[in-house]
């Protein structure tokens, strides 16, 4: 098993949103019969999170249509950091030990074929905020439509200690 986070030989994750001036949000309330995040062993499973800011989404419609590439890719970020908001409400990031899979679902109008770019968005959060135990295995999916018509969602397994 991998060092957790926080501890010896981590990144303090923690101190890296810090530097890097970000700060976690609430954990948005389910939209339907369905919790945020749960743990099963050493793994928590992060439900598909939606690029809320306090609560709305900044931008709806499809990418590649309403949505640029570069909207959605920031987009993606902010699920991310929703994820990393619903790991430390369940089990505290601190006992993160690694992102182990990210999948994104990327709402595209047709033709549109940058979905491993917009997910990019969601990707490099993770590194910037948890250096290699941030690095993870990825699905990149468009989709016809999402929730709320939201261009991106994200979920996260992450092992924890």
């Amino acid at each position: 098993m991998t060092t957790p986070i926080a501890g010896e030989g981590g990144v303090d994750a923690y101190a890296k949103l810090a530097q890097l001036g970000l700060t976690l949000p609430q954990v948005a309330p389910p939209l339907a019969a369905y919790v945020p995040a749960v743990q099963t062993g050493n793994y928590v499973y992060v439900s598909g999170q939606l690029p809320l800011v306090e609560g709305k989404l900044p931008v709806t419609g499809k990418v590649g249509a309403e949505v640029t590439e570069e909207q959605a890719a920031e987009l993606a970020r902010t699920c991310a950091l929703n994820a990393l908001a619903a790991i430390e409400s369940l089990v505290g990031l601190g006992r993160l030990v690694k992102i182990v899979k990210l999948t994104g679902f990327v709402a595209s109008a047709p033709g549109f074929t940058g979905q491993p770019a917009v997910l990019n968005g969601a990707s490099n959060l993770l590194g910037e905020v948890l250096g290699e135990q941030g690095r993870h295995a990825r699905s990149a999916v468009g989709v016809a439509e999402l929730p709320l018509g939201a261009p991106v969602e994200v979920e996260v397994i992450a092992e924890v200690a």
